[in-house]
């Protein structure tokens, strides 16, 4: 009886704290509430079998206990519940997994006014590239990354000298614009997560990764690592922030460009003329 009780309060304790609980998700703010509908429709799902499951196996538990006389009664199959359990569970494995397809063709098809941004991962720091006044990046690969190049822009595609570059900075972002993050790594996987987004993808080294979607509330937003990178993982933080349109625009407008960059002279050339 003891034992009944203590799973009934197990699942009666799971219901009540999930629904009173104060770590929930962040407010959203981006166009991407699919997600969050998709993990509420498995939350409900894995919950209601869950809870089924625990109450199930107290009324077992008090039902069959052992009592004097009581004969166990051994069933080694029973079809009929076979066949409903089967079909109960695969109507709810597609009632999980139908949503989240639909989703991840929406979360794949980039709208074609949708702007590019990279996004450069590194330990343990964020760098973005945004295209100039052309509309479009240039060229760019892991193979050509140097001390002087660390986006590893190649020199010779005209679309590239006007690329703004930001190491280390902070990405802003126009509000109610579609975006396409390509994501670069340098060197391990990395991961660029914004949770009030509600998308991420992992960065692969020599491969470019993406994901789109519109950001919908101007603000100031922390930036994640969401694979474990190393040492310095805890610190691989950023910000992205928001902006209305004109802020944007003035803030874009003080940025340098790959060619504005490219025509300074190396860091060991600067020592030497100092010293000069």
């Amino acid at each position: 009886m003891k034992t009944a009780l203590v799973l009934v309060l197990v699942a009666v304790g799971s219901v009540v704290f999930h629904l009173l609980s104060p770590w929930w998700w962040t407010p959203i703010a981006s166009n991407w509430h699919y997600i969050d509908g998709t993990i509420e429709i498995t939350f409900w799902i894995t919950g209601v079998v869950f809870t089924a499951i625990v109450l199930f196996t107290a009324y077992c538990v008090w039902r069959f206990r052992h009592r004097e006389g009581n004969t166990a009664d051994y069933k080694p199959e029973n079809k009929r519940l076979e066949g409903w359990l089967t079909i109960a569970t695969a109507v709810g494995v597609a009632a999980m997994l139908a949503p989240g397809l639909v989703v991840w063709a929406q979360f794949v098809t980039v709208p074609d006014d949708a702007t590019e941004v990279e996004v450069l991962g590194q330990q343990w720091q964020w760098s973005y590239r945004l295209p100039g006044q052309d509309g479009k990046l240039g060229t760019a690969s892991t193979q050509a990354v140097t001390a002087e190049n660390p986006f590893g822009i190649h020199a010779d595609d005209p679309a590239g000298q006007d690329d703004i570059l930001i190491q280390g900075g902070e990405l802003h972002l126009p509000i109610d614009k579609p975006v396409k993050i390509l994501l670069r790594a340098v060197d391990v996987l990395h991961d660029f997560y914004v949770p009030q987004f509600r998308a991420k993808m992992d960065m692969i080294p020599g491969s470019v990764t993406y994901y789109w979607f519109t950001p919908t509330r101007t603000g100031t937003f922390e930036v994640l690592c969401a694979e474990l990178c190393g040492t310095g993982h805890p610190y691989m933080r950023g910000t992205v922030i928001v902006d209305a349109q004109a802020d944007y625009d003035a803030w874009l407008a003080q940025q340098t460009t790959y060619s504005q960059v490219s025509a300074l002279p190396a860091p060991a050339d600067r020592e030497v003329a100092a010293a000069k």
